[in-house]
């Protein structure tokens, strides 16, 4: 049973039992409804209490049976609320730990609620391009006032019950518990089981000094806020009905308003990122029980950026960090750039004293290799060149403890040729973080061909730890991002040589959503980093067709911010893009020099052959099995690329346009005799996806 029944004394006591966060499932509902009706027939039973099992009252929906016909089968949870609002017994909320979504409608729904201090509480259907559904935007106001509930509402966040209860004239918990919640409920059950009428929160007049003014501005501060995202707007407006209109008229509207943004394909494109962060921590031949290693300390070889940033991950989640370089200068370097990261957290109120000073009591350096050799886990963040990864890795497999798990950083190289420079590489993993690795979500975990199974489960709840959204990738050169990245850039590249100019082509990529264009980026991470890579791949694949644009530009030492000059002129000390006329005049030379006639180029075919080159580079990642599912691809994209959240990631938005569509479109670039007709053609499994008229979800 997913919810149980038992009478205490005089009180029937149903508890919510579906984990992990008791969603308000199919059968949940049935069973709450079922004993809601047995004990209104129960002469004995005079109160009803509903709590929930384990660590949350509710955390709303069963995210299981999102979007199926079962989440909309009788009782769904607008019936079960009347239920329990119709009972003629009085119904007490017992709330703890999480009540939020669907669990907080249902406790509204209740004649009386208590809460535990400490409980989340929160209505966070926003985050899915949503509403709450289930009279939330309704009630909330009547028990907070709308000021109090369009903030949570809209925002989404959790708030504490203290907090809560702190509200003037709140009604939402009839008492606070200090201490057995059970206890207290019982008891408060026993004390209102005789008053009559039964209060409802439907009843209620929401509160709000002068609604008029009070919406109008805050209509201008969301609309500023949320220009993207539709839901903001559509709950503002939900609350406001609860203001002026009747209650049943009020509901009408917020099942309007849920039913509108429901279709939205910002809803979509914010379910589909919610169930596909979730389905990434999952390996398909990796049960979920496998055994873990114990990581109780970490190395990190290298304290440069990348090192620095990887040890602030692992010092933030209280883990001690032993930071290897070859001389102390680089150390000292190293070890100064994270105080001052944390102390300008400091500074900004983000991180307290107490804590930068345990976070910097876990660090520890070093200049001997025989210093780490007791760590569970090593990170090696060090130049991304073969040679220089082999030294450190022969090093690491003659010093480190057996069972230690070996990873490296690299972010393009060959892994399973770096496990190979060890007699261990089952303990051989990468762990590729972005940068900033302390700030980005984004890590790429590299499954080598003889990476251990429970070396794949550590790393997956160690990346929990450190919250980071972990992504599983094979083997293969640049990985799942950086290998489509340079389609990406790729495509940027002919633009230039066609006659757009990098401005042009960064306000597209920016208008469609992306954090920042191709060749702000370039310049944030450094061009010389991708002419490394290319003249790499000027060797390993000849055929391979490269605009010059890049080369040239790195040749006159524009590699970007870092020398105050790149695809963009910058000021000292500022990160503002100048467009550049030295720039220009490159361009207007390298074209001259081909035989280019510049062409004006619209920025729907710049986006188009931009976003359709990551597709189609996705597609056969998934063909060759680097990727596991597409949604990992999304994953990867929306986390540590800027891609917009409110599209879904790349493989999303092709869903989204038609994979026919994107296909057709491909194929009228491919007939440019300036692009690569060879990269335009469909990918197999996209192709094949469109010959069966299906989708990549």
């Amino acid at each position: 049973m997913t919810a149980t029944y038992e009478v205490r004394g005089q009180v029937a006591v149903i508890t919510l039992s579906n984990p992990p966060v008791n969603g308000l499932g199919f059968e949940t509902r049935q069973a709450t409804a079922a004993g809601i009706n047995r004990a209104e027939s129960d002469a004995a039973v005079t109160a009803i209490v509903i709590t929930g099992a384990g660590g949350a009252f509710s955390g709303g929906a069963d995210i299981k049976e999102f979007g199926s016909p079962k989440a909309l089968a009788e009782p769904n949870l607008l019936s079960l609320i009347q239920v329990v609002e119709s009972c003629s017994k009085p119904v007490v909320a017992a709330i703890h730990s999480v009540c939020m979504g669907g669990g907080l409608e249902l406790a509204l729904g209740c004649h009386y609620r208590i809460a535990a201090k400490g409980t989340k509480v929160a209505l966070p259907e926003v985050k899915l391009g949503l509403l709450p559904g289930a009279g939330g935007t309704q009630r909330l106001p009547r028990v907070l006032g709308a000021e109090v509930a369009l903030n949570m509402i809209v925002s989404g966040e959790p708030v504490l019950s203290e907090m809560l209860a702190q509200v003037p004239g709140q009604k939402l918990f009839d008492r606070l518990a200090d201490a057995d919640l059970m206890e207290a409920a019982l008891a408060f059950a026993a004390e209102v089981a005789d008053k009559r009428p039964l209060p409802r929160v439907r009843d209620l007049k929401a509160r709000c000094a002068n609604p008029e003014a009070f919406f109008q501005f805050a209509r201008n501060m969301v609309a500023g806020m949320s220009k993207n995202f539709p839901a903001p707007l559509r709950c503002l407006e939900a609350v406001a009905a609860s203001v002026t209109m009747k209650f049943d008229d009020g509901m009408k509207a917020e099942r309007e308003g849920f039913a509108a943004l429901m279709v939205t394909p910002e809803s979509g494109a914010l379910r589909h990122a919610f169930f596909a962060e979730r389905a990434a921590s999952k390996i398909s031949d990796v049960p979920a029980g496998t055994p873990v290693r114990n990581i109780a300390q970490v190395a990190v070889i290298g304290a440069g950026t990348m090192g620095g940033g990887i040890s602030m991950n692992f010092l933030n989640a209280g883990l001690p960090v032993v930071m290897l370089e070859t001389k102390q200068e680089a150390l000292d370097r190293g070890v100064a750039t994270i105080r001052k990261n944390y102390e300008a957290q400091v500074k900004k109120g983000k991180l307290k004293q107490d804590k930068y000073d345990a976070r910097m009591a876990l660090l520890t350096t070093t200049l001997n290799y025989a210093d780490i050799g007791h760590a569970d886990l090593v990170i090696e963040a060090v130049f991304e060149e073969i040679g220089v990864k082999q030294a450190v890795f022969t090093q690491l497999d003659a010093v480190m403890k057996p069972g230690a798990i070996l990873a490296s950083n690299t972010s393009t190289l060959d892994l399973n040729a770096i496990a190979n420079f060890t007699k261990r590489p089952q303990d051989v993993v990468g762990m590729h973080f972005f940068s900033p690795a302390n700030v980005m979500r984004l890590l790429e975990v590299v499954r080598g061909a003889a990476t251990a199974k429970d070396v794949l489960a550590t790393v997956m709840a160690v990346a929990k730890k450190i919250k980071k959204t972990a992504v599983v990738s094979g083997v293969c050169d640049g990985f799942i991002g950086n290998r489509m990245i340079e389609q990406y850039g790729r495509q940027g590249g002919f633009l230039l040589d066609e006659g757009c100019t990098p401005a042009q082509v960064d306000r597209a990529a920016e208008k469609f959503g992306f954090a920042m264009g191709p060749f702000r980026m370039g310049d944030l991470a450094g061009n010389d980093i991708g002419w490394a890579i290319r003249k790499r791949r000027y060797s390993e694949k000849p055929g391979l067709r490269y605009s010059k644009t890049a080369d040239l530009l790195c040749e006159l030492g524009r590699f970007g911010q870092k020398t105050g000059a790149g695809w963009y002129d910058y000021l000292p000390g500022k990160r503002d893009a100048i467009p550049s006329a030295v720039v220009t005049e490159m361009l207007d030379k390298h074209r001259a020099a081909l035989g280019i006639t510049p062409r004006k180029i619209s920025d729907e075919e710049i986006v188009q052959r931009l976003v359709y080159s990551l597709v189609n580079e996705g597609a056969h990642l998934l063909e060759e099995g680097i990727a596991q599912r597409a949604s990992d691809i999304d994953m990867v994209y929306l986390s540590g690329y800027g891609f917009p959240l409110w599209r879904g990631g790349p493989m999303c938005y092709a869903d989204q346009v038609g994979l026919f569509n994107v296909v057709q479109a491909m194929n009228k670039f491919a007939k440019n005799p300036l692009d690569d007709a060879e990269f335009w053609k469909p990918a197999p499994l996209l192709a094949r996806l469109v010959a069966e008229g299906k989708t990549f979800s």
